[in-house]
């Protein structure tokens, strides 16, 4: 069985007008209860180490009526878990078969500019192993560079939360960077659906997906990436 990393924010406001976030809890959940029942190794860490900030508006409903979001509040190990990360510092990419990086918006803050975060992604796309990214996760991949210094996303496939959507969600002015135009202008092929319908992409060792909606596909790829 693979030993998978989940790379979660620590970031929990939303730039000047204060709102909170963190990760998006259905973008970790999916894949996190997916991979653990099919038997692989999971752990979870974040950029500051110790508990990873949730957005609240993952917990409200549609969003925390979905199953695998119920089952989380209701699994208390996994929630403990959760509120004791280890720090992203102490992976090893040795150990790895994959990391993991869930969205919500806090991860455009803290995960662009983690240097351990993105040399763990520069050393598993390079040696074959799977990088994985869903909404803002993608986030984590836009400072990697392939070994002769051109973006890792550069020719790749790849789905993000587009600009359609953080315009819709009223955040498009708030945030640090629109991760659509961000991808695209580091010569990524942006791959997506209608806003907040499903789009889950894979490219070879690169899984990316654009939304809460595409999180069983884009567990679905991680799977099929991880099979013996």
């Amino acid at each position: 069985m693979a030993n998978v990393a989940f790379v979660l924010t620590s970031h929990d406001a939303v730039g000047a007008n204060g709102e909170s976030t963190g990760v998006w809890l259905e973008e970790l959940a999916t894949p996190y209860y997916r991979l653990v029942d099919a038997g692989h190794n999971v752990t979870l860490s974040s950029v500051r180490g110790g508990a990873v900030p949730i957005s609240p508006e993952s917990l409200r409903p549609p969003a925390g009526t979905a199953a695998t979001v119920q089952r989380w509040l209701s699994d208390k190990a996994a929630s403990a878990v959760l509120a004791s990360t280890g720090n992203v510092a102490a992976l090893s990419a040795s150990q790895l078969d994959a990391i993991v990086v869930p969205g919500g918006h806090g991860a455009l803050w803290d995960l662009p500019s983690n240097a351990v975060v993105t040399a763990l992604i520069e050393t598993l796309l390079a040696t074959g192993r799977c990088v994985a990214a869903i909404c803002h996760g993608p986030a984590a991949l836009v400072q990697a560079r392939d070994a002769n210094g051109q973006p890792c996303v550069a020719g790749r496939n790849v789905a993000a939360f587009t600009v359609a959507e953080e315009r819709a969600a009223g955040l498009a002015d708030d945030i640090p960077l629109l991760l659509e135009n961000e991808l695209r202008a580091l010569g990524a092929h942006i791959v997506s659906a209608p806003a907040f319908e499903a789009c889950a992409v894979r490219d070879d060792n690169l899984i990316t997906a654009q939304n809460p909606a595409s999180a069983e596909a884009f567990a679905e790829h991680m799977l099929a990436a991880l099979a013996p």
